[in-house]
């Protein structure tokens, strides 16, 4: 299926292509073009428009369209999706204290938009940078990073020191 929103996409337009790519649509088709295009060119082609007003997959009061993809493609029984809905809505509702994580979705968000002038280059690393918050929000939750770190003497540490694997 082909897709459709405005161009130079930041957080919701590039989250919902994600969830697209890796829930809903296993070949999509992806186009950005110019805000007061995005209908007409929908009309012509018959691509899904998302993340403009008046269109079923969109801003809906404090939702933003990655919560809409959900309820509407019926993903919203998902924990981890709903976590990432949450720091993808903070980042882009301008409510960055929604989660603890949603500034940094924020910041990162925009520095894509710098360095990628090509919307589609834009979208292939955003793409990566989604999986990477998904598997946080799935399988990470309770890892931390502890400084200064622990020395001990067992696993990798104590085969280096002792030339035997795992000794301690």
């Amino acid at each position: 299926m082909q897709w459709i929103t405005r161009e130079r996409p930041k957080i919701d337009r590039i989250a919902c292509p994600w969830l697209i790519t890796r829930f809903i649509d296993a070949a999509p088709a992806f186009l950005y073009v110019p805000p007061g295009d995005v209908l007409r060119i929908a009309r012509e082609t018959g691509a899904i428009p998302y993340d403009i007003p008046g269109v079923e997959l969109t801003h809906v009061g404090e939702l933003c369209s990655f919560d809409a993809f959900l309820g509407t493609y019926h993903l919203d029984g998902d924990p981890a999706l709903q976590q990432l809905a949450s720091i993808v809505r903070g980042a882009d509702t301008s409510r960055l204290d929604l989660t603890p994580q949603s500034g940094g979705l924020y910041a990162i968000s925009l520095g894509l938009s710098h360095l990628f002038a090509d919307d589609h280059e834009m979208l292939r690393h955003g793409l990566v940078m989604y999986d990477a918050l998904f598997a946080w929000c799935r399988f990470c939750q309770g890892e931390t990073h502890e400084w200064p770190p622990r020395m001990d003497v067992g696993g990798i540490a104590g085969s280096l020191a002792t030339g035997q694997p795992g000794a301690r």
